[in-house]
């Protein structure tokens, strides 16, 4: 048994092809994660398997030619593209000598980095002790040593059924403070719904440029750069388009293949955001030539956390890096905005998708006519806020008379407050 290191980043990459496609990883996204990590690449070692070895995932011979590589360059640690069971990664290290990472376990490390906020600490270190949780027994000698001094003889609790409860003790801890958390998301997602503001939500594959596109259209500074994972934490802004037509407009985290479970569990009030919005904004690196699969990926992930309903749009982004590809829109047989193709980095192309965007809020729209009474001056206030209002008249006792353009739940929201004296059927 060794003593696991507690730094180092000289790192060796492992990388098998299964046959099995569900099963494959895409070897030059994980020396991106691997960089991203923070790891100095030293080595890649690439082999073939119909199907994992049970005792080290890639047998006896490729686990030996590991070895002699990391022996060679003196490397730290192991990366391993692929999900390693508990029993895999400790053979691997009793075999290595040196600390072995998963696929899993390096994307946790890079959310560890990269979150900021008090919520997105709270997430990733509740996946890493539920990752840890299943893989105490490792090369960790004292884990295995029994407590021993004055009132701790005898049977006891041995180290390691201690952190597996100390373990337990914390998640059931983050859970509850995660909890009150997503109340708080909640509350604030109610209130945008009383402000009757449609949500629009940025989605997909991590490093698309969604983050570069939110800050093009909100003129904000969140936080982006050539990188996995560049951003984690939920931002919403509020969005203000032409004719004082406004949205909320939210950021949420980048996806990936295999998108670990822990992560998905973890993230569920912040990935929320999505699952809530009235449309997603599905950002596709035009200029990526495994882009369609990547976007089943994002469609995958979308279906497990219960967004697969929500309306899409496809934002064909960094379309500068492309041969030819000017700025456009694509629509369907039925005139509907499909694929807007642009480039956030350059700006160009940004003014098709705030008119699309408006199209869409116009398209949810319907048009009323109201008679206002002359005290009705906050409701009168409220619509022209909304954006609604398209043309206004007044009678001689004062009343407004306005022509307007609104979604019919926010319109029959209003009316709820009774406000108003004559609703007209819509023109």
């Amino acid at each position: 048994m060794f003593e696991r290191p507690r730094s180092g980043e000289r790192a060796v990459l492992v990388h098998l092809d299964l046959q099995q496609e569900s099963d494959r990883e895409d070897l030059e996204e994980f020396k991106d994660l691997a960089v991203s990590a923070g790891a100095e690449p030293v080595a890649v070692v690439t082999g073939a398997r119909r199907q994992p070895e049970p005792k080290y995932f890639v047998g006896s011979g490729k686990a030996d030619e590991i070895r002699q590589t990391v022996e060679d360059h003196e490397a730290e640690v192991v990366l391993v593209n692929h999900a390693l069971t508990p029993g895999q990664e400790r053979n691997l290290e009793r075999l290595l000598k040196c600390r072995v990472l998963d696929r899993t376990g390096l994307i946790l490390d890079i959310f560890a980095q990269r979150a900021r906020s008090h919520e997105g600490k709270l997430q990733v270190e509740l996946a890493q002790l539920r990752h840890l949780s299943t893989r105490l027994v490792r090369g960790w000698t004292h884990l295995e040593r029994q407590k021993g001094g004055i009132g701790l003889r005898g049977p006891g609790e041995t180290q390691l059924e201690s952190d597996r409860r100390l373990i337990g003790d914390r998640i059931k801890n983050l859970n509850k403070r995660l909890e009150k958390v997503r109340r708080q998301r909640e509350q604030g997602r109610r209130s945008r719904k009383r402000a009757e503001l449609p949500t629009v939500s940025l989605v997909g594959y991590t490093n698309a440029g969604k983050s570069t596109l939110f800050n093009r259209l909100t003129e904000d500074t969140v936080y982006a750069a050539d990188q996995l994972f560049a951003t984690l934490d939920p931002t919403l802004r509020r969005l203000e388009l032409e004719h004082g037509s406004a949205l909320i407009l939210a950021d949420t985290v980048g996806f990936i293949r295999h998108l670990p479970h822990d992560l998905v569990a973890a993230f569920q009030s912040t990935l929320q955001e999505s699952r809530e919005a009235d449309l997603l904004l599905h950002v596709i690196d035009a200029s990526d030539e495994e882009r369609e699969a990547k976007v089943e990926q994002v469609d995958e992930v979308l279906h497990e956390i219960g967004a697969d309903q929500v309306p899409q749009l496809a934002i064909y982004n960094k379309i500068d890096l492309t041969d030819g590809v000017a700025p456009h829109l694509e629509r369907d047989a039925e005139g509907q905005v499909t694929r807007v193709f642009l480039s956030a980095a350059s700006g160009d192309g940004m003014a098709l998708l705030r008119h699309v965007l408006l199209e869409w809020l116009n398209a949810k729209r319907r048009h009323y006519s109201l008679h206002l009474p002359p005290g009705a001056t906050r409701l009168r206030a409220r619509l022209y806020e909304l954006g609604a209002v398209v043309e206004e008249k007044i009678d001689q006792d004062g009343t407004w008379k306005l022509d307007i353009n609104i979604e019919p739940q926010h319109l029959e929201s209003l009316r709820k407050n009774g406000d108003f004296a004559v609703l007209l059927p819509p023109a």
